[in-house]
């Protein structure tokens, strides 16, 4: 009988186990299905995939990584049978070795062949389909060979992503991911021997020989991955009041429910309930919060908290009882999961977190109840919700991610009127007790108005209630302006009690018609009360949402009537691109159609405008600072200066503001490193690569590409932006845990390290002389005051060309910084919310020590 071959023959004859501590090869006859990969620094970076069966790990080597964008194809070169000891390795082989070079652990888990394939036989015939359950890699994958061409030696295979809930961008993975998931290091520290012993590294307990089975990298529960913590809140999505429903397939649409916003964080067998402001309301949501607390794992529920009437239906008077009374008859109605055991899904599309949610929700009994919704047919839904007497209809864009601000993905349909108003004061009753109607007002154009009053609605409880909140907050002088008639004999009070009011229409003068009361709003601040205007719901075109604007072709006398977000675009006709003749109007436009991508990133933010009031060719200024000329929508963030004096900074927080800016003659926006929330602790590293006059383009792709490997070596993760000008930003996310003198610091020192180690390319002196033929590496962006172009921002150059983020495999096949121009604004908006920019420029990660 022929001996049975040693499937690790090949391996073990590679290696020399005197100068290596890699395990020698033994096969285990196990039948276990674990993965592994491991990313290996050698003549080449690669990512070694290994799958165990038949008691050895099958390898391949993948060239640039796993892709979880099912469009890629990356090619995965077939290596030599593994031993089972290789799945914890990780350290450094020594140079002249086989293989000699940094070994990183980079994931692990198990893996499932394809229902009814024998694993077997389909690898034998050159394709083999799976489930990973990895902690980086999930979700279902494909290896296909390749036809031999004449001459190879080695099996080329292609390693390709299967279309489902865990598919992404194609850097998702690789330009991400930059640690260990066995010791957190990154590839610096573990070729520098830190935080390890040995050159071979192995969690099995061993001795490190490779002489003992290693030990099964067993699937996790979901209680084993997370933490006993659970997600910090998170600031919600809120919706546009619109004035219908919006058409297509591209929308989904849910019951908009009566109730408080509540946003449910699970971790460690506790819960908590926090508002849509973030206060923790467990205590008047104890029944919720019990129920959640038996949640498995960690999770981040975004939900509604209602009361049900006696008929079953969501009736905000029924929840004010409850929370009065303390019977705690609610329901949470739960739409949308933002973070699961550790894993944030903000960046999913909204129809991927709906089918996370209900799967992690499972069979889970009231009060906590999955919201469902349907895919088109919002209006028929609209009609039936209202004829049922309920509130309306939500409507989200299916393939958005999650913005925790008020957006245009997310629309409201209301069958009826409602509006938060601000308790002004009161009108006395001819009875002894109580009043005859409350006097109400909102915030317009910087300060309180009057907008009416109401005297209907309440009961006896309710109003006895509202006696007894309004009493401490008595004023002697009127709380706002209105006509005395209106208002003969009231009693004003200090404006801080909010009222949900139900009514039929606004009058030319700004009153309410027919107002009745609901109830209080205690989750809703007095400063965020203003006049809801619906607005017009996207139109359908072509079977693809339209969601406003249009490239060059609008003429100017259109561009005079249009709204931008309530501002008046004043001379739209003007033309500030002499070049190529794009108007005001147009730039306007521009900043409309875009307005949510370009919030992300400048909204909250200090900013410095780039002015340039009659055209980019002419006198073109920056300004931070402002006297007042810009009014209410553009925001002040004091901000203490050198000589120990404030000076107001400018920033946004709407399209309004941004808005607002453009019609003053704003074309560039460039942030601080930092929020207005607390401008000393930065959010971002910003390296502008920025070339000689002789240098093309290609020299910067280089250089950028470059600055991504080394800052990923040492555990940074980092997105390329297209100036727009002539370089590169390379941009990495940061924690906000260290403040302006260690950025800088760091920055500064890494420059300075880069064009000492390559002096032909690099330079970190800003002066001209010393850039000739280099690359200037700008790391004085990272410097307290000091700012960068933000992402999708227009520049004041040449035909309008726009700060555009993209990957880093397409950066590769662009030809000059100034790729995208505002005649590109419907695919920039198409790109912001698409599979391969999901998440650009977003990373939990502290700056590294150097």
């Amino acid at each position: 009988m022929a001996k049975k071959s040693d499937p690790l023959a090949k391996y073990n004859a590679k290696r020399d186990f005197t100068k290596t501590a890699e395990p020698a090869g033994i096969p285990t006859g196990d039948e276990g299905h674990i993965f592994m990969v491991q990313k290996h620094d050698a003549t080449r970076l690669h990512y070694d995939f290994r799958l165990e069966l038949d008691g050895v790990l099958k390898s391949w080597a993948v060239t640039r990584g796993p892709s979880p964008d099912p469009a890629d194809k990356r090619l995965a070169v077939r290596t030599e049978d593994h031993p089972l000891a290789y799945a914890t390795f990780e350290g450094t082989i020594p140079k002249g070795q086989y293989g000699g070079g940094t070994v990183m652990l980079w994931d692990r888990g198990t893996w499932t062949p394809a229902a009814g394939k024998d694993p077997r036989k389909t690898l034998e015939q050159g394709h083999l389909h799976f489930t990973l359950h990895g902690e980086r890699m999930k979700g279902d994958w494909l290896l296909i060979r390749l036809k031999p061409r004449a001459g190879e030696k080695s099996e080329n295979w292609l390693l390709r992503k299967i279309d489902d809930e865990y598919a992404g961008g194609g850097g998702d993975l690789v330009d991400r991911y930059l640690t260990s998931v066995d010791s957190g290091r990154t590839m610096v520290e573990i070729a520098g021997g830190k935080g390890g012993k040995r050159e071979w590294q192995s969690n099995r307990g061993g001795d490190g020989s490779g002489d003992s089975k290693p030990a099964k990298a067993a699937p996790k529960t979901r209680a084993q991955k997370t933490s006993s913590g659970m997600p910090p809140f998170q600031s919600p999505e809120l919706a546009t009041l619109v004035d219908h429903v919006p058409a297509g397939t591209n929308w989904l649409h849910e019951i908009k429910y009566d109730g408080y916003r509540v946003l449910l964080a699970v971790g460690g067998g506790k819960a908590k309930a926090y508002t849509r402001n973030g206060l923790d309301w467990s205590d008047r949501f104890a029944p919720i919060v019990t129920a959640a607390s038996g949640l498995p794992g960690s999770a981040l529920i975004d939900g509604e908290v209602v009361a049900l009437d006696a008929e079953g239906k969501p009736s905000f008077q029924a929840l004010q009882a409850s929370l009065k009374e303390g019977t705690g008859t609610y329901a949470f109605f739960a739409f949308d999961l933002l973070n699961l055991d550790g894993e944030d899904l903000t960046s999913l599309a909204t129809l991927q977190r709906k089918e996370r949610l209900k799967a992690y929700l499972g069979d889970q009994p009231p009060p906590i109840r999955y919201s469902d919704h349907v895919i088109g047919n919002g209006e028929k839904l609209f009609e039936s919700l209202c004829k049922q007497g309920l509130e309306g209809v939500v409507s989200k864009r299916a393939d958005a991610p999650y913005r925790g601000k008020r957006t245009q993905n997310w629309l409201k349909t209301k069958c009826l009127h409602r509006q938060e108003l601000v308790i002004v004061g009161w009108t006395p009753s001819d009875k002894r007790h109580g009043f005859r109607a409350l006097l109400l007002g909102l915030h317009e154009k910087g300060e309180l108005r009057y907008a009416g009053k109401v005297g209907t609605g309440f009961g006896a409880a309710t109003m006895n209630d509202l006696v007894e909140k309004m009493a401490p907050l008595d004023q002697d002088q009127p709380t706002v302006k209105a006509p005395r008639a209106a208002v003969r004999g009231a009693h004003w009070i200090k404006p801080k009690l909010v009222a949900e009011i139900a009514f039929t229409e606004w009058t030319d003068e700004g009153l309410l018609r027919h107002p009745s009361f609901i109830g209080l709003r205690e989750d809703k601040r007095e400063s965020e009360v203003v006049r809801e205007i619906p607005a017009h719901a996207p139109a359908e075109e072509g079977g693809k949402t339209k969601t406003g604007g249009k490239k060059t072709s609008r003429s100017a006398a259109s561009a005079s009537q249009d709204d931008h977000f309530g501002v008046t675009i004043s001379n739209p006709g003007r033309v500030i691109y002499p070049e190529s003749g794009i108007t005001k109007g147009q730039l306007a436009d521009y900043y409309k159609l875009m307005a949510d991508p370009i919030l992300d990133w400048l909204g909250d933010r200090p900013v410095s405008l780039v002015r340039c009031p009659q055209g980019r060719a002419k006198h073109c200024f920056f300004q931070k600072h402002d006297a007042g000329s810009f009014g209410d929508a553009v925001k002040h963030v004091p901000i203490r200066e050198k000589d120990g004096h404030e000076e107001p900074y400018l920033y946004v927080d709407d399209a309004k503001g941004m808005l607002t800016c453009v019609q003053m003659g704003a074309i560039e926006f460039h942030g601080w490193g930092s929020k207005v929330a607390d401008v000393e602790m930065p959010d971002r590293l910003v390296f502008d690569l920025d070339p000689d006059e002789g240098l093309g383009f290609e020299e910067v792709k280089k250089a950028a590409l470059q600055l991504r490997d080394v800052l990923g070596e040492i555990g940074l993760a980092t997105w390329p932006l297209l100036s727009g000008g002539k370089g590169v930003h390379v941009v990495a996310p940061l924690d906000a845990s260290r403040d302006w003198v260690a950025v800088k610091d760091f920055a500064h020192r890494f420059a300075l390290a880069i064009s000492e180690a390559h002096p032909d390319r690099f330079t970190a002196n800003m002066k001209k002389i010393q850039r000739r033929g280099r690359i200037f590496l700008d790391w004085l962006r990272n410097q307290r005051g000091a700012t960068a172009v933000l992402p999708y921002t227009v520049r004041a150059r040449p035909n309008a060309p726009v700060a555009a983020p993209i990957t880093w495999d397409e950066l590769e096949d662009i030809e000059k910084a100034s790729h995208f121009t505002i005649t590109d604004g419907d695919e920039l908006l198409k790109r912001a919310t698409s599979r391969s920019l999901r998440g650009w420029g977003r990373a939990e990660q502290r700056l590294p020590d150097l």
